[in-house]
């Protein structure tokens, strides 16, 4: 099958010819349509993941999948063939991935599509959506209360900024001038800062005290944390935790994202009812990912998808 992947350790993406996986017992093949990139992705080919996953090369890229139930192993109950389904490859060593024509997942870790939803933005919601749901409900804010969530232009933010908003909460989101900024106001952040000018001066303005929480998806942690007024709380998906908080009075909490197929499947229905969007702002074919890499890296908004087959 043809998949895009890092031959060895720090090797960029490319497309290449690699083996069909088959479904063993409790697993699912499934034929991929859909796939997007994610942080996590620029992570592998740099080299850095190798620190904390073992790597069995060629590594298939790519957490997100949606697609198609192609091939059932022994023992798997309540899928068939031609289900759509979607979800986030847990695959470790890291091996297998989205940014091929065919994924072998186990099936307790399948969501299903809900009709409504394209495979498209099936294929963008997993990992960034997860991520986002987990963090929010981390800092768990409250009807009124000042939220400031630090790199919210990419996909996890900009769920983020959402599922926030939908809560109650009054969101003060980072972005450059321009394109980000326009997406974040669209989606429902109260204030965008600048964050190529006076941060602190910026959220001092709407916050005198301080904002009640924050989240952390990019740039410094602790001026992060000196933004939130005393006893707030601070969530971070980059593994800031309190011990790292030194004297700060915040609460600091590190969290992963929780992939469980239940929250998946609520997100998706969130998406079909209209009150989350995936911004997919651009989508590749199989063989353009190495671009859409390079154009993430130099600062994409929103989610970039990919077209599988």
């Amino acid at each position: 099958m043809r998949a895009i992947i890092s031959a060895e350790l720090g090797a960029a993406a490319k497309l290449a010819d690699v083996p069909t996986p088959s479904a063993g017992p409790g697993e699912v093949r499934v034929k991929v349509a859909a796939s997007s990139l994610n942080g996590f992705d620029i992570a592998v080919i740099s080299g850095y993941m190798a620190t904390l996953l073992e790597h069995r090369f060629p590594v298939v890229l790519g957490r997100d999948f949606a697609g198609t139930v192609d091939q059932l192993g022994d023992g798997v109950e309540g899928f068939a063939a031609g289900d759509a389904v979607f979800g986030v490859v847990l695959d470790y060593p890291l091996h297998a991935g989205g940014f091929g024509e065919y994924v072998v997942v186990p099936s307790e870790s399948l969501a299903r599509v809900p009709g409504g939803l394209d495979l498209t933005t099936a294929g963008a919601l997993g990992l960034a959506g997860a991520a986002a749901a987990t963090v929010v409900d981390a800092i768990a804010p409250s009807p009124g209360e000042t939220v400031l969530i630090m790199g919210a232009t990419g996909g996890v933010g900009s769920v983020a900024v959402q599922l926030a908003a939908a809560r109650g909460a009054v969101v003060l989101a980072t972005a450059e001038p321009g394109e980000g900024t326009r997406l974040l106001r669209r989606l429902g952040a109260h204030y965008v800062i600048d964050r190529t000018g006076d941060v602190i001066g910026q959220v001092a303005a709407i916050a005198p005290g301080g904002v009640k929480a924050a989240v952390h998806l990019a740039g410094d942690p602790y001026a992060l944390a000196d933004l939130i007024a005393p006893g707030g709380r601070f969530a971070s998906l980059l593994g800031i935790g309190p011990d790292q908080m030194g004297v700060r009075d915040v609460v600091a909490l590190p969290v992963n994202a929780d992939l469980a197929p239940a929250g998946l499947e609520h997100l998706a229905a969130e998406v079909v009812a209209g009150r989350v969007e995936v911004p997919v702002q651009r989508i590749y074919h199989l063989e353009e990912v190495p671009q859409a890499f390079a154009d993430f890296a130099a600062g994409s908004v929103g989610k970039l998808a990919v077209h599988v087959g």
